[in-house]
């Protein structure tokens, strides 16, 4: 009924039109509207001014974005793993609080739930991949390396401690860039993630700047949120900036994420900027977990760095790369 209705699908990589463009403004819009219409119902019937949303539509950050633009709630909070993919958390919590009769004391502050990798399973991946590589053990050299990378345009894969849980890259299985110059976006879609050029890349700020960016006076650490853009910061950070002139941002605390958060605060001091681009470390398959498979992307798309924990990689050799694809390929079909 829904294609007799619209027509066909678009198939992939079929180019894009008027219709696509339409029917897609036109769901978002009728989307928004719903969200709209059961918030304020709760609006109408609950003294509270915080809100927490959970279910996959929850992930629609245009949508939560005008709920604190268009209702009275103050706050607006969506954990990382809204949609089915949070059951098991929200479960085991249940489990915890229902049964055994334990008290409410977990909060959860940060994403970072999932397995982590110490230095010798990243040596034992770069030297199976053939790859050359540098240890930097001093955490503000290495930050300062890789902000100078970044600064210069270099695309950086970031592979750090324990990944995140939901959707979402937050900082420990992402790739970042320069939020600066608006070729960034055009780079990372050609050399790396060969998707279509609307889809927007994600801002990462420091929490205590956010506003100095961003029309929102409210912390967002898991990309919930598409808050407009400040009209005196569209020229400065460009390849965050949506057509419509949002951003679905991340902001980022020392507390949360003291090595994210320290890289994004010196290539502030470098620059003047606080803000990096952070999008999924991925190329046509789910984000990155192991350090294999971070070397692989890396192999397989033109990143320019590949940072581990403290391990640092710039070695791209032909047989390397070759390597990587055939197995990639192989592993596909």
């Amino acid at each position: 009924k829904f294609s007799d209705t619209f027509g066909p699908a678009r198939k992939p990589g079929e180019e894009l039109k008027d219709r696509h463009r339409d029917l897609a403004r036109a769901l978002q819009l009728v989307t928004e509207e719903a969200v709209l219409h059961v918030v304020r119902h709760i609006e109408r019937t609950q003294s509270s001014k915080n809100l927490v949303i959970s279910g996959g539509v929850a992930l629609n950050c245009v949508a939560n974005a005008r709920i604190l633009r268009d209702t009275n709630f103050e706050r607006v909070w969506v954990p990382p793993c809204a949609s089915d993919t949070g059951a098991p958390l929200g479960s085991a919590l249940w489990h915890h609080h229902q049964n055994l009769k334990h008290e409410r004391g977990f909060e959860l502050t940060h994403p970072f739930f999932g397995k982590s990798f110490d230095e010798a399973d990243v040596v034992k991946a770069l030297e199976a991949a053939g790859l050359t590589y540098e240890r930097i053990g001093e955490d503000n050299e290495l930050f300062r390396r890789v902000a100078e990378d970044l600064a210069d345009q270099k695309i950086v894969g970031w592979h750090q401690g324990r990944y995140e849980i939901g959707p979402r890259a937050l900082g420990n299985r992402s790739i970042l860039a320069d939020p600066r110059s608006l070729k960034i976006k055009e780079l990372i879609n050609v050399r790396i993630k060969h998707r279509e050029p609307f889809r927007p890349f994600a801002p990462a700020v420091l929490l205590e700047r956010a506003g100095e960016f961003f029309e929102i006076d409210q912390p967002d650490p898991y990309m919930t949120l598409a808050p407009k853009v400040r009209e005196d910061k569209i020229d400065v950070i460009p390849a965050a900036v949506h057509v419509d002139g949002t951003a679905r941002i991340q902001t980022v605390r020392r507390k949360d994420n003291p090595r994210y958060y320290s890289l994004i605060a010196t290539f502030g001091e470098m620059t003047g900027v606080p803000v990096l681009i952070n999008t999924s470390f991925n190329c046509h398959e789910p984000i990155v977990t192991t350090p294999a498979e971070a070397i692989s992307c890396y192999l397989r798309t033109e990143m320019d760095r590949l940072v581990m924990g403290n391990v640092y990689v710039k070695d791209r050799n032909h047989e390397a790369v070759a390597k990587a694809r055939l197995a990639f390929d192989a592993a596909s079909r």
